[in-house]
């Protein structure tokens, strides 16, 4: 009788769980890309690199985009004086940001048979899976994917990545 108890209550937290994570799921496919960065306290940096760029209105519109978002711990790996450097210079932020941001919707499962992917900026970056990791241009590792948006996708990665 106990082991029926405790199993109906694991089902039950279990199917909150996947309420709740259905939900979440549901509420940021409602949002732009935009709207999810400016709501989610890990992205801070990058969208405050994305009004200094003004690039935040084109990530509002219809799309679609598949960004690599670096969070804050990404940007913190650049040095402060080089950071603010790139901060003030907009021609350069604007190169770095659309360096992260792939035209069309490109899930995970497809991301994981590309070698390279081209950016908005112009240039490739390049893509391989070790073991089982997703790891781009050698030093980013895909952390989180598949962040559904209305107007694209959303993988989240440990590291800027800079055009070369």
């Amino acid at each position: 009788m106990k082991l029926k108890a405790l199993l109906v209550a694991g089902s039950l937290v279990l199917a909150a769980l996947g309420l709740t994570l259905t939900n979440a799921q549901g509420t940021t496919q409602n949002q732009t890309i935009a709207q999810i960065v400016a709501t989610n306290p890990n992205f801070s940096t990058l969208l405050s690199a994305l009004k200094a760029a003004g690039l935040e209105e084109t990530l509002s519109g219809p799309g679609p985009f598949t960004v690599f978002a670096p969070t804050n711990a990404a940007f913190a790996k650049i040095p402060k004086a080089d950071l603010d450097k790139l901060l003030a210079n907009k021609q350069e932020l604007t190169k770095v940001l659309t360096y992260h941001v792939v035209a069309g919707r490109v899930p995970s499962s497809q991301v994981v048979n590309l070698k390279e992917a081209k950016t908005v900026e112009g240039r490739s970056i390049t893509i391989e899976v070790k073991d089982g990791k997703v790891i781009l241009n050698g030093n980013s590792t895909v952390t989180t994917v598949d962040i559904q948006a209305r107007n694209g996708i959303i993988h989240v990665i440990d590291t800027v990545l800079m055009p070369k």
